[in-house]
């Protein structure tokens, strides 16, 4: 049934299902299709994950609500998924466990409601869906690989991927040292440094001055933390 250019149907609800793969890519195109499509705003569910499985959370709430003689609506065969495999698992489990039609808008041959095509009707919908759902996967695919592609050219270029390392101030053994004279523990005085209380002892140690022989009171096998342990207990009550 057709309504203001929108399509109905009869005898259960209508659901959408929206996804992307991560938090900074834009859903809107997905839902204003849902909208276009005439789903209500509140039987839309969106996850904002990979799509190479269905371990998804608001996934596993939209099963959880179909319930026989529902539709569910997705733009493209890629939104329900990108393995191969679990795509046709999860289509025979919808529309023949659950009962429940299934409308790929941007193909319309994939629409469960179209019963009156016959035999030929169903043996080219389940073609369609075979090779779309190959195509999803391998898009998967070709993407993580050129990815490890690229970032394996970088590597070689010498960029260097992660946290940039923090350059130790050159004044730092000094002005940790007038610091900690003052009493001021070791946490105020990383904060000073805008730095977190494990890597100012990293710090502590790479700044240690070198001690000869003679110079050196402290017993080899004193470990360098033990060295700097002593360091941060300077103050001016000390003995």
């Amino acid at each position: 049934m057709h309504k203001n250019g929108k399509t109905e149907h009869c005898g259960g609800r209508q659901y959408g299902y929206v996804r992307v793969s991560s938090r900074e890519q834009n859903e809107a195109r997905q839902l204003a299709a849902m909208c276009n499509a005439g789903i209500r705003t509140e039987h839309i569910f969106a996850d904002k994950q990979s799509g190479r499985d269905f371990d998804r959370p608001q996934y596993k709430k939209l099963l959880r609500r179909l319930r026989r003689g529902d539709t569910l609506f997705v733009q493209s065969i890629d939104r329900l998924g990108r393995n191969y495999r679990e795509i046709i698992e999860q289509w025979q489990y919808l529309t023949s466990e659950k009962g429940v039609d299934i409308v790929v808008l941007d193909m319309p041959l994939l629409d469960t409601r179209r019963r009156d095509e016959g035999l030929t009707g169903l043996f080219i919908s389940n073609l369609v869906l075979q090779i779309l759902s190959y195509v999803a996967q391998a898009e998967c695919e070709n993407i993580r690989r050129r990815q490890a592609e690229g970032i394996a050219a970088a590597k070689a270029r010498g960029v260097a991927f992660g946290r940039h390392a923090i350059e130790i101030p050159p004044d730092f053994r000094s002005r940790a040292e007038e610091l900690a004279r003052t009493g001021m523990k070791s946490a105020d005085i990383a904060a000073e440094f805008g730095v977190s209380r494990s890597l100012y002892y990293r710090w502590l140690g790479r700044t240690a001055p070198p001690q000869s022989e003679a110079e050196n009171s402290t017993p080899s096998t004193e470990s360098r933390d033990m060295q700097n342990d002593k360091f941060r207990e300077i103050s001016p009550s000390a003995p």
